[in-house]
């Protein structure tokens, strides 16, 4: 039951190939399936209005001739090949790439960190192998950003218009790629007929392929894979067949000269066609934020994309272009683009793959949405969602029904208001690109600052791919009339969401530093508070790191009695993607002994799992016992170094510490050895009846432990027996007088109602109402 204690290995030693060979056909239907999609819209947005096409084909070998390029060089050699190897510990996507930054410089505008979150494992390790270099040669590069404050908001600004961009990805990939592979009806009906059954259709199947999505990356992956396959096979077939029969000839156009010739003949008309050319790599980014959802390895080895996702779209594409070279008067064919190219006979059957295909494809950008969105979440960039965890083999498996629900009706928003595979393509061209172009800017600062590269290997990088990426980037935004407005009003309302969710974190942060309470005052109460200590844990949930919270001070005034055992928790997230179980909990006292005052915090990783039971219970108190156990200190975190979060103790999970001072009881231990069983990870869910029945504790005969040590060690016991109240601050954030309009618009109405609309602690979920207790709190910041 605790998936945490699951240390994943991304390294070729420790995966057998069945497993890799596995992953790599999962991650056809999950991660591939967007690129496979796009032979269906290219030629078509291509040639919709922009170029005059003439009896020629230099138009043809001039666009098959870019295709080829852009393929080879921006999925194959930039992201196969330089930006999967830029993982942060195995995850991948725009947030990943800023996570490995701020690691590596002071960057980070998360407000409680802590010196000792630099000596987590995954935080000291570089690509899971290599010890950081601090003496590198972009010192001065890192030195301009961690001195500018500017340049740390214009990083985390450029991070979160990557995101915003995939999440408008989410949205409109999956409307062109329905909608295009429905418009081979069209083939088979008259216009009319087409214009009142497309639609529908079209709806009907994106409403469908959203309501897979709680089933899970696992079990659609095993479903989408054989599609994906099929239909690569089947345009790679079809590919070769129109080779041969129409033009053998047609591989000349793969040598650069005719891009050069291409854009020489048609001029403006050339450069404003290169938005459709551009969908040819719609899906190359989400083999990067996908990463996460599989092995690193899987995807790395190269063996889906290299040696038959990459050979497949090249034949299609080429036998495309050697049946258009062959009937290039026919206006109807670049009007309808890919279903012309097919074989009469075999056109039905090839219609319903397509669609197929099309559902499919649609799943690896929400995927990467979901994966994304998790990210951002877990580092105070996006209000807290409910997230699930699908898959009980591998790590990372997700599902969010907000987002979910939400990129459904926006997609179908889309696919009714366009009605047009043109304006889709414009719109979601403008995406893609810009995505690509953030992940470009990124990798290049990676290159000096993490990989400890020369600045002219990150210069000559930026320089080739992104004078690529702007060229098509130019070219979709000239559109912006003809569809591209789309993903622009999508990601600045997403931006501004996220930006103002970030900064009301922080204001909210800064003022409980600002108003915590001091240890003078704390001393003064003496042992006892000055009021009645009943049995009993009080778990007061705070966001600061050190000091006491002013809502514990506000009990203590107000209330006549309080637990024996106080422990403030803070749960926060760090620019890990993992947190090691033995790594979990810093804790430490807040007062002297006799206080009987701890604090705990729990950190995760942007990719971790946050439990939502019983578990989570059991864990917080065993690190606690664990943490007593092996304190000499007399006043642990007490007068003079009450501050100094480096005075904590490392505490594992209870998984993690079997031989700690903390055990089941026999009966326990047996029942948990039996739910331990790796594929049971996620099956296994006991009532919180049974939960309750297997914490029970026993504190060891050891000569070791002291009898001060063991006084402690039983009186957490007993306040654990006696039950565990739990106190949450329900705050209310408000500008404080004389600021800014734009600030009272911005906390007042912004950031209140994203907190109101945003879950609250994920353990919190699970806990019964009648231990429960909220606090109001005005926050004047």
């Amino acid at each position: 039951m605790d998936l945490e204690s699951v240390i994943r290995r991304n390294t070729i030693k420790e995966e057998s190939w069945k497993t890799v060979l596995t992953l790599a056909y999962q991650s056809l239907g999950v991660v591939y399936g967007d690129l496979s999609t796009s032979p269906l819209y290219v030629y078509k947005s291509t040639f919709a209005e922009d170029i005059q096409h003439s009896d020629t084909n230099e138009e043809i070998y001039g666009v098959l001739s870019f295709v080829f390029w852009t393929l080879t060089l921006i999925p194959l050699l930039k992201y196969v090949f330089i930006v999967l190897r830029a993982d942060d510990n195995g995850e991948g996507g725009t947030f990943a790439l800023y996570s490995l930054l701020c690691r590596h410089a002071r960057v980070s505008l998360l407000p409680n960190t802590q010196l000792a979150d630099e000596d987590l494992t995954e935080y000291t390790i570089d690509n899971g192998t290599v010890p950081i270099d601090k003496k590198n040669v972009g010192l001065g590069l890192k030195s301009l950003l961690e001195k500018y404050r500017v340049l740390q908001r214009v990083l985390l600004v450029l991070a979160l218009i990557g995101t915003c961009m995939v999440i408008g990805d989410g949205v409109l990939t999956p409307a062109i790629s329905v909608f295009s592979a429905v418009s081979g009806l069209e083939l088979s009906m008259s216009k009319e007929q087409h214009r009142y059954v497309e639609v529908p259709v079209a709806c009907v199947i994106l409403v469908f392929l959203f309501a897979l999505q709680h089933y899970g990356t696992h079990r659609v992956g095993c479903l989408f894979a054989p599609v994906v396959l099929t239909w690569l096979l089947c345009i790679s077939a079809i590919g070769i067949y129109n080779i041969f029969h129409w033009n053998p000839h047609v591989y000349q156009a793969l040598s650069p000269y005719y891009m050069f010739k291409f854009l020489k003949k048609t001029q403006k008309g050339g450069w404003m066609s290169l938005g459709g050319i551009l969908l040819c790599i719609t899906g190359s980014e989400a083999m990067y934020a996908d990463l996460g959802h599989f092995s690193q390895l899987s995807i790395k080895v190269h063996i889906a994309f290299t040696f038959l996702v990459y050979p497949s779209l090249i034949l299609a594409y080429m036998g495309q272009a050697a049946y258009l070279s062959r009937h290039h008067s026919l206006e109807s064919d670049y009007r309808i683009g890919f279903y012309v190219s097919v074989p009469v006979k075999l056109r039905w059957p090839v219609l319903a793959i397509a669609i197929l295909q099309a559902v499919v494809g649609s799943q690896a950008v929400i995927t990467g949405t979901f994966s994304i969105i998790k990210q951002c979440s877990a580092l105070g960039c996006f209000p807290k969602v409910k997230i699930i965890h699908t898959s009980s083999k591998t790590h990372g498996q997700i599902y969010i029904p907000e987002i979910n629900w939400s990129l459904m009706l926006l997609c179908l928003a889309i696919t009714v208001g366009f009605r047009d595979t043109k304006r889709m393509g414009n719109a979601a061209g403008l995406a893609v690109i810009t995505v690509m172009l953030v992940t470009t800017c990124l990798m290049s600062l990676v290159i000096v600052l993490c990989w400890h590269k020369s600045i002219l290997l990150a210069i000559c990088f930026i320089l080739f791919f992104g004078s690529i990426e702007a060229l098509y980037f130019s070219a979709s935004l000239i559109k912006f009339l003809e569809g591209a407005w789309v993903p622009i009003a999508l990601s600045f309302i997403f931006l501004i969401s996220m930006y103002v969710w970030h900064y009301g974190t922080i204001k909210k942060y800064e003022f409980d530093v600002q108003n915590k309470v001091p240890i003078n005052w704390l001393l003064s109460l003496g042992p006892t508070l000055g009021i009645v200590r009943v049995k009993g844990i009080g778990l007061i949930h705070t966001e600061l790191v050190s000091g006491i919270p002013a809502i514990f001070s506000h009990f203590v005034t107000n209330l006549p009695a309080f637990h024996q055992v106080v422990i403030f928790l803070c749960i926060k997230s760090v620019q890990v993607p993992h947190v090691r179980p033995e790594e979990r909990f810093l804790v430490g006292r807040v007062g002297p002994k006799e206080y009987r005052l701890y604090r705990c915090i729990a950190r995760y990783g942007y990719r971790d799992i946050h439990k939502d039971d019983m578990e989570f219970e059991k864990d917080l108190v065993c690190s606690i016992a664990e943490f007593i156990r092996s304190d000499t200190s007399e006043y642990g975190l007490g007068l003079g170094s009450f501050e100094e979060d480096t005075k904590m103790t490392v505490v594992g999970t209870s998984a993690s510490n079997l031989e700690g001072s903390i055990r089941m009881s026999e009966d326990d231990q047996q029942q948990d050895s039996q739910m331990e069983g790796p594929s049971e990870l996620m099956e296994v869910k006991p009532s919180p009846e049974k939960v309750r029945k297997r914490v029970r504790f026993v504190v060891p005969d050891s000569p070791q432990i002291d009898f001060e040590t063991r006084e402690e060690l039983l009186e957490l016991m007993e306040a654990k027996e006696a039950g565990m109240a739990f106190i949450l601050s329900h705050s209310y954030v408000r500008a404080k007088s004389g600021s800014s309009w734009l600030k009272k618009v911005v906390i007042n109405y912004g950031y209140d109602f994203l907190r109101r609309n945003s879950r609250g602690p994920t353990y919190a979920l699970s806990i019964p109402h009648a231990s429960t207790l909220e606090v109001g709190m005005i926050y004047h910041v």
